[in-house]
């Protein structure tokens, strides 16, 4: 993002903290005012696929809300996303965005939800934080969305809380596995979908020590609230077995500045390395591994975006993939003998012929599935009160057997982590355990 003139790095976390403070103020003082009668000044459409522009524009509408509720109309009811969809973190944007709109055209093709159509406004946030405070103030304040769905990422979900909690709008499904997203009293509008960063790095350090039986495990973060998140649950998931790490790497968030990282690692000669952070930068990473010849097993943690991790390292050199394990929080995305993935795939089809499956886009089509079934439970007249109620009820919601579970003091419909690997081919293959096949496979 380029700065104004006079303004350094140094001084944009407590001027973000200033913006959202002021902005959800501001909100808060105008929410029970009455809609805007020329509804939405604009309406943005979800990118057909991965060559479009996400902020491409079409004509204002004119159609007033049905309801006192921002968002809601006769005939359509309109989400927002604020995600990375260019810089190095755009892939998993694109993919989200991908899978939501998927779930959405689904949906409007069987007439909407209640004879309403489902609508998708997106703003690139390049996965910066002050970014995503901007866009989510937009978002609210000016598109007057009813629920914002599919934020990519840690940092920028904390900027975005503040503002969405102030304004009383429901912040459903981010991509990201954070802990303090999972305070449902602290942040009761945030209902999330994923597993946690803590249990995926707890099942990371079950696997590396029982099933391959390692006791130098590393780790590598990215710096910044994501990254510190994945550490605190590999910290504590091997405090848990009396193990301390063997070393700690890390590296700066949208760079590719590994190199340091790297050497700090090596110097604790570790046997396998819990990555935390995202697929370009760790791609990098593994590459100059391999490269210098230390043989390290690395498992990655959900967020890295496993598609464009294979294709990154497959464009680095495609022996550097093979072995490399990837814990999931969505089920296998190729394997439509699974009920929700044979919908998934024949809504991807539908709505983008030429996209390829994948774990991010899938996440992005039970997010949209998800809010479906939120506007489902409200009946004819939907609010955010009822929306976000209906959610949270203990009853669960089953998208095509994949089965979320909220409840009292729960905000977190899935527990489950998946475990996958690169084969030689660069393909991900989805395992039971880790076993030599991560070794043998290189």
């Amino acid at each position: 993002m380029r700065l104004a003139p006079g303004l350094s790095t140094g001084r944009l976390s407590w001027l973000t903290a200033i913006i959202a403070i002021t902005i959800a103020l501001g909100l808060i003082a105008c929410q029970p005012a009455a809609p805007d009668a020329s509804g939405p000044p604009e309406s943005t459409p979800e990118p057909t696929a991965e060559g479009d522009n996400p902020q491409q524009t079409v004509a204002a509408t004119t159609n007033a809300p049905a309801s006192g509720t921002p968002g809601v109309f006769a005939d359509r009811v309109v989400f927002g996303q604020s995600a990375a969809f260019s810089g190095p973190a755009s892939q998993l944007g694109i993919g989200m965005n991908l899978g939501i709109a998927a779930a959405f055209a689904e949906a409007n093709r069987n007439g909407g939800v209640q004879g309403r159509q489902l609508e998708l406004v997106t703003l690139d946030d390049t996965y910066e934080p002050e970014l995503a405070v901007i866009n989510t103030t937009r978002l609210i304040a000016e598109d007057r969305v009813f629920a914002l769905i599919g934020a990519v990422g840690t940092p920028t979900s904390r900027s975005a809380t503040p503002v969405a909690l102030a304004a009383g709008v429901p912040y459903i499904a981010p991509f990201t596995g954070a802990a303090f997203l999972r305070d449902a009293e602290s942040l009761p509008n945030v209902i999330n979908m994923r597993a946690s960063y803590n249990q995926e790095t707890e099942e990371m350090v079950q696997r590396l020590t029982t099933d391959l039986d390692l006791d130098r495990i590393a780790i590598m973060y990215q710096e910044d609230s994501f990254g510190r998140a994945g550490l605190n649950g590999a910290l504590a998931a091997l405090s848990k077995r009396g193990m301390e790490p063997a070393a700690v790497g890390l590296y700066p968030r949208n760079t590719t500045a590994v190199k340091t990282g790297l050497l700090d690692l090596k110097q604790g000669n570790p046997e396998g390395v819990i990555l935390v952070g995202a697929y370009r930068p760790l791609a990098e990473l593994i590459a100059w591994a391999r490269h210098i010849g230390v043989d390290w097993e690395f498992i990655n943690i959900s967020f890295v975006g496993s598609n464009a991790l294979a294709e990154e390292l497959g464009r680095l050199d495609p022996e550097h993939g093979a072995g490399v394990f990837v814990t999931q929080v969505v089920p296998f995305p190729h394997d439509d003998s699974t009920p929700v993935v044979a919908a998934y795939h024949r809504a991807l089809v539908e709505y983008d012929p030429e996209a390829i499956p994948g774990f991010v886009s899938l996440e992005g089509y039970l997010a949209g599935r998800l809010a479906i079934a939120g506007l489902e439970r409200c009946g004819q007249n939907p609010d955010r009160e009822c929306f976000l109620a209906g959610l949270r009820s203990s009853e669960p919601i089953n998208l095509d057997g994949f089965e979320l579970h909220y409840g009292e003091g729960d905000n977190q419909g899935s527990d489950t982590v998946f475990l996958t690997m690169i084969d030689e081919e660069g393909n991900y293959i989805p395992l039971d355990r880790l076993d030599e096949r991560g070794r043998t496979g290189r």
